[in-house]
Parts: C-alpha cells; sequence; structure tokens
C-alpha cells in the first residue's frame, strides 16, 4: 500500500519520508506526525498492544500536567486514525499508527557515562510516574518475554531436539549456561513471593530509547513503549546496563575487548536510584547489581538457543553470528560475576 494512503486515514497527505534507523517497525514522518508500521510478526496482537500504549500515555500526561510539564514533549502523544481508533488496518493487513513529532528532539546510539546517567533518570522518572499504575491490567505484548526460566526451558529443549546439529560444537557454552540454571529463578520467585513488587516495565532500556532536547540536552522522554508490559523494575535495571556498561558490541569477536565498565555502572545506577530509591523495597535493592548479571545471561541464553535452533528468530549476518553474540554475553557474565561485590558497594553509595 502506498505511504500517501496510510497518512491519509491520519492527516491530510502533504508529504513522507522515511524516518529513523529501527530494526523492528517502519517508520515514516509526514506533517510533523510519526506514522509507524506495526511489525505483527513480532508483535501478534496489535490492538492489545496500543491499547497498553493509548493507557499508559495517558497516564503520563496526567501525571506530567499536574507536575507543571509539557504533555507535549515529556512523553508520546499517540494521535488517532480519523475514525478514532488507535491504529488503522490496512486491507493488506498491515498494521499503522502515528504519534505526533517530538519537535527539537535527538537520540544516541554512542554510550558514555554522562549520557547513561541522564537515560537512567529518564528511565527511573518513567517507573517513578507509573508506580501507582495498576501493572496487572497491561497486555503481555510479547509473553514472559523476561521470564528466564522459561528462556532457560527453551534452551533446554534447543539441546535436546539438536535442529541444526551443532550441539556438539557448543558443549563448553551449553556448560557455562548449564552452571549457572539457578539464577534463572531469582527474580521471577521473588515477584511471585511478593518481596519484588509487579510493577509497569519498559522491557527495551537502550539509551537511543530516550529523546534529549537538541539544544540542551535535558531530557525528553522515553519512547517505543512496544514492550510495555507487567514485569520487575530489575529488569529495566538490568537490561539498560547489560547493553550500557559493555565495552564492545554485541558480537565482538575478539573477547579480550569485552568487558564489565563499572564507571558506567555507576554512572546508571547513580540517576536511576536518584529517581526511584525512595521506592525500592529491600529485595530489589539487594538485587540491582544481580539483575545486571541475570539480564545478560538471559539475552546470552537467548542467542545459544537461536543458535542451537538454526537461527530462526534473531536477524543474522553471518553463520556463526548468534554464536559470537552468545560469547560476548557469556563473557559478560562472567567479569559481572568477578565485580559484583564492587556493584553492590556502588549501590550501597547511593542507597
Amino acid at each position: 500500500m502506498e505511504i500517501k494512503e496510510i497518512v491519509s486515514h491520519f492527516t491530510t497527505y502533504v508529504s513522507a519520508v522515511p524516518y529513523g534507523n529501527g530494526h523492528i517497525n517502519d517508520t515514516f514522518l509526514s506533517n510533523r506526525l510519526i506514522i509507524q508500521r506495526i511489525n505483527t510478526a513480532v508483535f501478534k496482537d496489535p490492538d492489545s498492544l496500543m491499547e497498553n500504549i493509548v493507557n499508559i500515555t495517558d497516564f503520563l500526561r496526567d501525571k506530567i500536567i499536574a507536575l507543571g510539564g509539557n504533555p507535549q514533549r515529556d512523553t508520546l502523544n499517540v494521535i488517532k486514525t480519523i475514525d478514532g481508533e488507535n491504529l488503522y488496518k490496512a486491507p493488506d493487513g498491515n498494521c499503522y499508527r502515528a504519534y505526533t513529532f517530538v519537535e527539537n528532539s535527538v537520540s544516541y546510539d554512542a554510550v558514555n557515562c554522562e549520557l547513561l546517567y541522564k537515560a537512567a533518570k529518564a528511565f527511573g522518572r518513567f517507573q517513578n510516574m507509573l508506580v501507582d499504575y495498576p501493572a496487572e491490567t497491561l497486555h503481555e505484548t510479547i509473553p514472559y518475554f523476561h521470564d528466564t526460566v522459561k528462556r532457560f526451558q527453551a534452551l533446554v529443549e534447543a539441546i535436546d531436539n539438536d535442529v541444526a546439529g551443532r550441539k556438539e560444537s557448543v558443549l563448553k557454552e551449553i556448560d557455562f549456561a548449564m552452571q549457572r540454571e539457578k539464577d534463572t529463578h531469582i527474580v521471577v520467585d521473588s515477584i511471585r513471593e511478593g518481596s519484588v513488587p509487579l510493577r509497569v516495565t519498559h522491557n527495551d532500556t537502550k539509551l537511543n530509547n530516550v529523546l534529549f532536547d537538541k539544544d540542551t540536552d535535558e531530557i525528553l522522554c522515553v519512547i517505543d513503549l512496544d514492550t510495555v508490559m507487567p514485569g520487575s523494575l530489575l529488569y529495566d535495571f538490568g537490561d539498560a546496563l547489560r547493553f550500557g556498561g559493555a565495552s564492545g558490541a554485541e558480537d565482538e569477536k575478539d573477547l579480550d575487548k569485552i568487558y564489565f565498565e563499572l564507571d558506567k555502572f555507576e554512572a546508571f545506577t547513580k540517576g536511576f536510584v536518584e529517581e526511584v530509591g525512595n521506592k525500592l523495597t529491600k529485595k530489589q535493592i539487594e538485587l540491582l547489581p544481580f539483575s545486571v548479571k541475570l539480564l545478560t545471561y538471559e539475552c546470552g541464553i537467548r542467542f545459544l538457543t537461536d543458535y542451537l535452533n538454526g537461527d530462526t528468530y534473531f536477524k543474522t549476518a553471518y553463520a556463526d553470528h548468534n554464536l559470537d553474540r552468545a560469547h560476548t554475553q557469556f563473557k559478560l557474565v562472567y567479569d559481572i560475576e568477578q565485580k559484583l561485590e564492587e556493584m553492590k558497594k556502588i549501590v550501597a553509595k547511593y542507597i
């Protein structure tokens, strides 16, 4: 379907140009609106997805107005179709949504301590404003996304099936994963017991999912709300540092270049705790450093699972791409384990 026809369901068409560099959804800028095709191969229930986003952004807008903020720049704003729907379903089966373009904004891919500190404040503020949102009412847009027990079970199944015939070549990696099976239960069990509260969780806390003011570099808002679901604050903290605290790329082949950077951990911890510190339970504080190890381990076993399954989930550029990714995550896990005591001291310093 032509972009002109798609745009006409949200606003009068003038022009449209591709926008951004996202890997999941196709995005265009038209009439100061962001028009986006939802990837329904990943998000199989776009109605529930958009219901989550509309409800969350409406809730945030009310909070921002009450605090004297700018609801046009401090949160995403969903634009409904001309028929009043949350999304447009095209005859070809594709689904599209629209947001107001956040003017004079920028996002960053390169990670440094200053930006990590600000991103941590953005994600912490997001958590803080949603602390009283009923998380259990949200739909799971990707079921069991951070359920590490189920992720481990998927790995065991991939090992048993060995559909790509790769098991014998990764016995060392399998052993590394198996030795840490007990870790997979800790956060899941703590949520079930109630020592870690169920919260609204972003689930994709990369630096480039924060918008900054182009002129001042001040925080504007958190974007990419597709994976907002019920979960744990620990998931957002751990995943942000899995990515932000790494010394190299996710698929770096030279593992001597891969280690966990404590200065980045400290920068993010400082910003995050400044925003949510008084809302943390004793158990959450205890598990903050561990969450970085857990989310890194989870990502590693997901890459290893996909490698054993023949690379059916993650996009790959070459035959052992997923294996290289698993190696970097496992190297980070090992390095984090050596630094956990130092990480605990850093958390204690800011709590």
